[in-house]
């Protein structure tokens, strides 16, 4: 008789989709980071050239395309009494925490040095990011084991990660957007982006060991593949063939496309609502903690959308509801049907179409990221290697496409 398959707890724990979901306030951290402040920092603050900025951070990102599978192979094989996940994760919360305040403490260089020195701290980030992520998004096909459960995971981990964002809501700490005698404009307040480095290392530290902490219990109940050698050739001959799934090749291909977009349009909405709509400081700040509305109406609502209309159309519809209402405003301003500037009104409608823009494409990245859990169980049948490392590896690369391209410059 065939010994029966052990697939993982029969029933999630609230405990497990907490801790689990927890961790991704490192990433959301660093995302928000890199996505609305890092561009006008190191442009309008520190006096570095647009393009040589959004350029440093794509060879980053560059080098994270090559990273990332490597890192999923190399946990998917990695063996020992702390599991395959946990010893990566536990080892890069302290290299994370300190390169991401190196990056909102450069030096007095001058341009071309302050290039190289953003370039190389930014591959140093998301190297040690990698080295958390991709073990830690693996764990999702670890901890659950149904269709709907993934679903259900996986809204919790981009719950915590949105909300992560949030740590550097400007004006609520005071931190990056705080106004003082020689800068008018708070966004422009050196200080202020120190003492926000300072928080975003803290945080991150103590959400990585949080979520390794937390999920160590299950452990033991995480199925572990026989133990294989294999050399550089032959993993790099399993990451293609891997990847070469029709399922998920289809998939990581619209997630990178949709994330790439959110990523630039993430970027410009900071330009637009600082210099195009004339937002105050603490007028973005309150759009900002929006965001905190959208994750948690995307955590209550996208597992129920998923099972009555399916992961793949569900996905598809949300994400094509958030581009036209994130494009709403925009269009109405080139015809003057929106209210002018400095007006409460203007004000509150950018608030709502936030809002909702937001969590229409919570949704539709967490379905994508389900998805690719559940590709997972389909191209185990098919290969016969579990390989959740090398598969979530796509999944992180398409979550840092955002900040890719946020990056970028605006022109």
């Amino acid at each position: 008789m065939a010994e029966p398959i052990i697939t993982g707890p029969p029933r999630l724990p609230y405990r497990a989709k907490l801790f689990y979901g927890l961790g991704s306030v490192a990433f959301g951290v660093k995302d928000a980071g890199f996505s609305y402040f890092l561009l006008i920092f190191y442009n309008q603050v520190i006096g570095l050239n647009a393009a040589a900025a959004g350029l440093a951070i794509l060879i980053a990102m560059a080098f994270d395309a090559f990273l990332d599978p490597i890192v999923g192979q190399v946990s998917d094989n990695w063996r020992s009494r702390w599991g395959r996940r946990h010893p990566f994760m536990y080892a890069s919360a302290l290299p994370v925490a300190l390169s991401y305040l190196a990056l909102w403490n450069p030096p007095h260089w001058s341009q071309a040095n302050l290039f190289w020195y953003l370039t190389g701290v930014a591959i140093v980030i998301r190297t040690f990011i990698t080295f958390y992520e991709v073990p830690s998004s693996a764990l999702s096909a670890e901890l659950s084991s149904g269709y709907d459960q993934r679903t259900v995971l996986l809204s919790y981990r981009y719950f915590f990660g949105w909300v992560g964002g949030l740590h550097g809501q400007p004006d609520r700490h005071r931190l990056p957007d705080a106004p003082d005698a020689h800068h008018a404009t708070g966004q422009l307040n050196p200080i202020g982006y120190v003492r926000y480095g300072v928080l975003a290392a803290v945080i991150m530290f103590c959400a990585i060991l949080a979520s390794a902490g937390g999920t160590h219990r299950y452990i033991p109940t995480f199925r572990v593949p026989p133990k294989r050698k294999i050399n550089l050739l032959a993993m790099a001959r399993e990451i293609f063939a891997t990847w070469a799934h029709p399922s998920f090749l289809a998939i990581t291909l619209s997630g990178f496309a949709t994330s790439m977009a959110a990523g630039l349009s993430a970027s410009m909405n900071y330009y637009f609502a600082t210099f195009y709509f004339e937002f105050t400081a603490r007028q973005i700040s309150l759009f900002t903690l929006g965001v905190a509305v959208s994750a948690a109406l995307a955590l209550m609502v996208t597992p129920r959308i998923s099972r009555r209309f399916g992961k793949r159309a569900s996905s598809i519809s949300l994400l094509i509801a958030s581009v036209v209402i994130s494009l709403t405003p925009m269009t109405l301003r080139l015809f003057d049907l929106i209210p002018a500037n400095h007006t409460t009104a203007l004000a509150v409608l950018i608030f709502c179409q936030t809002i909702i823009s937001t969590a229409f494409y919570i949704g539709g990245t967490t379905l994508i990221s389900a998805m690719i859990a559940d590709v997972v169980e389909d191209g185990e049948l098919k290969t016969g290697r579990r390989a959740e490392g090398v598969y979530f590896s796509a999944s992180s690369l398409v979550a840092k496409a955002v900040t890719g391209m946020a990056s970028s410059p605006p022109g």
